[in-house]
């Protein structure tokens, strides 16, 4: 795919970024970018040994900065699409030309894929299971537009929801439902296609100690202050 590049935020993935690179090329020739956020271990090397191109931190900045590294590089080098998926293989790469193609056609700026969407059979966590009800629930309400699965983060976008994920508005930490508000208030278009996920190994679970707490008051005041701003 031309004028394609795909984002892979990382951190200590050197057990997985080979195989997910591996199985991204069985769907796609796009360039790839591996975002080591402070890897500790070989994720990096472990990456270019396997044609990626990488950038590293020197110490984790968050999953969100390490979106946005990814996002200013492809403003940088000229892309017109991009599309960002986890490194673990949770993310299906044989939906990449799918999500790519919805934004491509022009139909939306960004294009989801939901594991939800259409009937999909995702198992998750309960505690997992009503976050994402209360904040899709929230983001469907403000944006008017039914949403399923305002955590996935395997996206599709154009060159212009890039613009806006490289500002200073992108949260640096869990980019989720409040991005959803953030890009209609914008007036920027997006929509959800239904994909099949696999089970994240969940071996840095987000929900595991004081962490479920931070990020519910953190998404509840980010949406909060989202809605406080004037401008579109």
């Amino acid at each position: 795919m031309d004028n394609v590049v795909i984002i892979i935020p990382a951190l200590n993935e050197s057990e997985r970024i080979a195989n997910t690179i591996s199985e991204i090329r069985k769907y796609t020739d796009a360039d790839i970018v591996v975002v080591s956020d402070g890897s500790t271990d070989n994720t990096a090397d472990g990456a270019r040994a396997s044609g990626a191109s990488v950038i590293e931190h020197p110490f984790n900045l968050g999953y969100g900065a390490a979106l946005q590294t990814g996002f200013k590089y492809a403003l940088r080098h000229h892309y017109e699409f991009a599309l960002h998926m986890d490194a673990d293989g949770q993310h299906n790469p044989y939906y990449i030309p799918v999500l790519v193609q919805e934004v491509m056609s022009g139909e939306t700026d960004v294009a989801i894929g939901s594991r939800f969407f259409g009937g999909g059979d995702y198992k998750t966590s309960k505690r997992k299971k009503l976050g994402m009800l209360l904040f899709r629930s929230i983001a469907s309400v403000i944006t008017g537009q039914k949403i399923t699965d305002p955590t996935s983060g395997f996206q599709a976008m154009n060159r212009a929801a890039m613009k806006f994920c490289a500002s200073e508005a992108y949260p640096t930490d869990f980019p989720d439902a409040d991005v959803l508000i953030m890009l209609h208030r914008k007036g920027l278009r997006f929509k959800e296609v239904p994909v099949k996920m696999n089970q994240s190994p969940e071996k840095r679970s987000m929900h595991g100690g004081f962490i479920p707490l931070y990020y519910l008051f953190k998404m509840l005041l980010s949406i909060f202050v989202t809605l406080l701003r004037k401008e579109k």
